[in-house]
């Protein structure tokens, strides 16, 4: 009978993604509902010694799967290991990132297993399903995502299958916080991996000198939207963003305008984020967007408009223009930062 909830903690040079740490931290509300367990899959070369810190952040235990083979990923080395783990532990549910390496990943091993997969899920829930109002039911995993280019919400169920798969954004779920003294156990699976897998050739690993900045790490966000009227705007905030050690974002509209990169995005179609600090300069607050930015813990939003939704969701809300209000911003930082000096 399937059982627990397995989440795939993804990593890169051995160091594990912060979304696997997301969704562990989510998986432990899904298991108390359903009275189950929380286990990580680890996969990679030399990884074992990560194992704890995924215990330490919430899981129950850990399953990791080594070999030289995996030392980079590959999708069809990855799929193998992670379709060993569903063959041998039949868990209830696995979870994934929604990242480059999860999207690649997921689908194969869904399509290997012959189970569902709900991609890009913004919300998880445990609920109880009944074909027929007379029925008991069954408690099943309800995985919200965006659907029709963000304008609605589905949410989806996998009634006859096992496991229930998904693959959840990153930024959207929170991490619970680390508890060094839990204990759990960590085991190994033993994969009979064949020079066959390994169906690339990895010539050689090239890195970016210069490293990304995602938005969805970021403590303080100045985003704009339509409202600020040019894409030179960004410059303005950009300054605003480096006074206060943070990054710049955008709405969808602006994106669409080409004004700014699509890493930028926040909203539904976007990226999810859960920054200290919020700024939401010219930006209407359109549902699309404030899904992918209301766990933030404080909101501050500048419109000209004193209607406009995103004060509905914000802490604090300046009715003014963003291109007249933004100058004075900065001057006022810059001299509070002299003062304290």
């Amino acid at each position: 009978m399937s059982r627990d909830i397995y989440v795939v903690a993804e990593q890169r040079d051995g160091e594990i993604a912060k979304v696997a740490f997301e969704l562990i931290g989510e998986a432990t509300k899904l298991a108390a509902d359903l009275e189950q367990k929380v286990v990580g899959i680890l996969i990679g070369d030399h990884i074992k010694d990560k194992a704890q810190s995924l215990i330490d952040a919430g899981a129950d235990s850990v399953v990791v799967i080594e070999d030289k083979m995996l030392a980079e990923y590959v999708t069809e080395p990855y799929t193998k290991a992670v379709t060993a783990v569903i063959k041998e532990c039949d868990p209830e549910i696995i979870l994934f990132g929604a990242t480059s390496i999860g999207r690649d990943l997921a689908p194969r091993v869904a399509s290997r297993v012959h189970t569902g997969l709900t991609a890009d899920c913004t919300k998880l829930d445990i609920d109880v399903w009944k074909a027929k109002p007379e029925d008991e039911g069954q408690k099943l995993l309800f995985m919200t995502r965006p659907a029709f280019g963000g304008n609605i919400m589905a949410t989806i169920l996998c009634k006859h299958y096992r496991p229930q798969m998904a693959t959840v954004r990153p930024g959207v779920m929170k991490k619970l916080i680390v508890d060094h003294t839990r204990t759990g156990e960590i085991k190994e699976l033993k994969v009979n991996f064949e020079p066959s897998d390994m169906n690339v050739v990895i010539r050689e690993v090239v890195k970016e000198k210069h490293k990304k900045v995602d938005i969805t790490e970021a403590k303080v966000l100045i985003s704009g939207g339509r409202g600020i009227g040019s894409p030179e705007f960004y410059t303005t905030l950009q300054e605003v963003a480096d006074i206060l050690g943070g990054e710049i974002s955008s709405s969808r509209a602006n994106v669409d305008a080409g004004w700014i990169a699509r890493e930028r995005q926040v909203g539904q179609t976007g990226k999810t984020v859960r920054p200290e600090l919020y700024m939401a300069c010219g930006i209407s607050g359109a549902i699309q967007h404030v899904a992918g930015m209301e766990g933030s813990d404080c909101v501050i939003a500048i419109n000209k408009n004193d209607t406009a939704a995103i004060f509905d969701v914000s802490d604090l809300g300046v009715v003014g223009d963003v291109k007249v209000i933004i100058p004075k911003l900065i001057d006022a930082l810059k001299k509070y930062k002299t003062s304290q000096l």
